[in-house]
């Protein structure tokens, strides 16, 4: 019978370290074949696209992108086993959705348990489920920037530099000082991860920066429009026009 092929994994973590010990605990599995590693998340989007490996360690805390922003730039289809410092909150969402994740400095057991099972998932290609970065924030954690893909290039905007955004089927255009950065999410999802005192749905089709309108007209009938500070005109529904009048009122 022809071997098995190994199964590629890539490890990521800022951490020289914490690599150095999980590539020792792999030693014991010649079956894992570490194909490469990352010290942060911009280079971990990059190599998932080039490398496509088969199975990823991924820490949670890291510099500039976190594990979590990882996950929702290279998408849900490859197995990842989280390495994370003790947090109840991301645990808990571990749990939850049934996905391996391992304490820094790990024993060997509970290593080996972990790596079994994500064995599992890669022989059945069961990812980790869409749901999960968004479950292991803390409640009423706020998105303070949103990470785009393009390739393997990443962008980061800040949301406080959000002019506003527009819902294009399953996408949203996240306009910046007049750059639009196209993302893959639908605006339901970003809107309910804004905060709702900076950000209002004024339009089935846009969000807008509060800070960014400069006034209101009317426009026909039972319509209007928000001017924004730079001139652009957005619609605002008669719905929209009462979040924003509330938002007004309290300002």
């Amino acid at each position: 019978m022809p071997p098995h092929p190994k199964i590629r994994a890539l490890l990521v973590d800022d951490e020289d370290l914490a690599r150095h010990a999980l590539r020792e605990l792999l030693k014991t599995h010649p079956e894992v074949e570490v194909q490469g590693e990352c010290g942060n998340g911009f280079e971990a989007v990059k190599a998932v696209a080039e490398q496509k490996p088969d199975l990823i360690f991924l820490d949670v805390q890291l510099p500039k992108l976190t594990g979590f922003d990882v996950l929702e730039l290279i998408g849900n289809e490859i197995p990842v086993i989280f390495v994370t410092a003790y947090d109840q909150h991301a645990m808990r969402a571990f749990e939850v959705h049934a996905v391996d994740y391992l304490l820094e400095r790990v024993g060997r057991e509970r290593f080996d348990a972990a790596l079994t099972r994500a064995k599992e998932r890669v022989a059945d290609k069961k990812p980790a489920p869409a749901e999960l970065a968004a479950a292991a924030r803390p409640p009423q954690h706020f998105l303070e920037r949103v990470v785009v893909r393009d390739g393997t290039r990443v962008t980061l905007i800040p949301v406080a530099k959000l002019d506003y955004v527009e819902a294009q089927d399953d996408y949203v255009a996240l306009v910046s000082h007049g750059a639009k950065h196209l993302k893959q999410q639908t605006i339901a999802r970003l809107e309910a991860r804004l905060d709702p005192t900076r950000f209002v749905r004024i339009h089935r089709s846009y969000i807008v920066n509060f800070e960014r309108v400069a006034r209101i007209e009317p426009y026909g009938k039972d319509s209007r429009l928000a001017i924004l500070s730079d001139g652009t005109r957005l619609s605002v529904s008669r719905t929209g026009y009462g979040r924003l009048k509330s938002l007004l009122d309290r300002a």
